[in-house]
């Protein structure tokens, strides 16, 4: 069995899973250097796999400086940090493990799926969907044609309203300057999954959508700026950062997000929620992205989508198929079975999922199964139904920034017109 060999540029939450996932199958990946301006976590991932002193950079300059040294770089830098050193390691030849979104900006978007072809390397975009048994089965169903030929898609995405607030309001994502929309940022998997589950092109978008709750002027009023000063509304807010860091949620996965550090202490966390954007009263977080947006659809032969985003559930994502001999609903909450009801019998029955063995990581499975998926790609040249390659995702990226076109301007985008104008 080949063993390919591996380099992490960034090493945030997404690069130390991946180098995390890799690590635990040793016959097939072997992490040899990390690049990350954070010391502590270059030195996390590194410790964690077992790379030298001497294979652990500051920034990926000096990585690429040793020209080509491993078979795949895993990109896992800010949204905005990914075109330079994506485009560097396709000009030395590495094959690519990309977190998505490919690129905040469209034309970057192209560039770098145009020189990946010329140049021949492979690049796999981080669509974990793809990977989970859930949305594999529902493709499988589709593409045995259990229902017909697709008339409608309905598709929800129900962000947990905690972890909107702490990543879309006082987070990472919280503003474009930073990072993307909130539909690229968190939805560009959605789309991808709409176009792979029906397979056929998206023609035309229109899109609605704004930030209507989390402004200054729905603040409480004598809120402070930071939460940790004494907030006169505290036991009731429902994003007083006391609660989420300092009480007995076990759901809030997201605390040690407030400092840079992978594993910080008690002490660190409250120093930082003193000082940075993750402390702030989620009223006046300087956040600009959307808290819910819907996004209309028109695919080849007339099939309709319509996608929701909100940032004001409990979470979760939940598909409704109609097609000519039947319909299908799905959900990702855990592993219940998908139900197909058919028109011939009049009857429901439920297609059971299967949870992975043995998972490290989120998403339903999909974390580890993008990682096997790669093995296969990059080892064997075999590309599978599942495998997100740069240039359908780029494709599809086209339908997000498409769909920002219509929200802001009010139209109904023609994505081919669209693309085109891009030069």
């Amino acid at each position: 069995m080949k063993k390919l060999k591996v380099i992490v540029i960034g090493a945030g939450g997404r690069g130390r899973l991946y180098a995390k996932i890799m690590s635990a199958s040793p016959e097939k990946y072997e992490v040899v250097a990390v690049a990350d301006p954070i010391k502590e976590r270059r030195d996390f991932v590194a410790d964690s796999v077992g790379i030298g002193e001497d294979m652990r950079f500051e920034n990926w300059d000096e990585i690429f400086a040793l020209g080509k040294i491993a078979d795949i770089a895993v990109i896992g830098t800010s949204d905005k940090d990914h075109y330079i050193p994506t485009m560097k390691a396709i000009e030395l030849g590495y094959d690519i493990l990309l977190e998505k979104p490919i690129s905040t900006d469209p034309l970057e978007c192209k560039r770098m799926s145009q020189a990946a072809e010329a140049k021949g390397v492979k690049i796999v975009v981080c669509h974990v969907l793809r990977y989970t048994p859930l949305y594999s089965t529902m493709k499988q169903l589709l593409d045995d044609g259990v229902i017909g030929d697709i008339i409608s898609v309905n598709h929800e995405e129900c962000v947990w309203n905690q972890h909107y607030c702490q990543s879309f309001v006082r987070g990472n994502f919280a503003n474009t300057n930073r990072s993307a929309t909130f539909l690229m940022q968190k939805c560009c998997h959605d789309m991808d999954i709409l176009q792979w589950l029906i397979g056929k092109q998206c023609k035309k978008v229109q899109s609605f959508g704004s930030l209507k709750h989390f402004r200054e002027e729905n603040a409480p009023e004598g809120a402070p700026d930071f939460c940790i000063e004494g907030c006169p509304h505290d036991e009731e807010c429902l994003y007083s950062i006391n609660k989420i860091y300092f009480g007995d949620n076990e759901r809030c996965w997201f605390r040690d997000r407030c400092t840079t550090k992978p594993n910080p202490t008690y002490e660190e966390k409250v120093e930082a929620l003193k000082t940075n954007n993750y402390g702030r009263c989620a009223y006046k977080a300087g956040n600009n992205v959307c808290d819910h947006q819907t996004v209309n659809m028109l695919f080849e032969d007339d099939i309709t989508v319509t996608f929701t985003v909100s940032g004001f559930s409990r979470g979760n994502r939940w598909t409704h198929i109609t097609g000519t001999k039947g319909e299908l609903h799905a959900n990702l909450d855990g592993y219940e079975p998908i139900e197909i009801y058919e028109f011939a019998t009049d009857k429901k029955r439920l297609v059971p999922i299967h949870e992975r063995e043995n998972a490290i990581g989120s998403h339903g499975g999909g974390d580890d199964g993008i990682v096997e998926a790669l093995y296969d790609y990059m080892a064997t040249g075999v590309i599978n139904k599942q495998v997100s390659e740069i240039g359908i995702s780029c494709a599809n990226h086209m339908i997000v920034f498409a769909a920002e076109e219509s929200r802001e301007n009010g139209t109904v985008v023609d994505l081919e017109e669209y693309i085109k104008n891009l030069g």
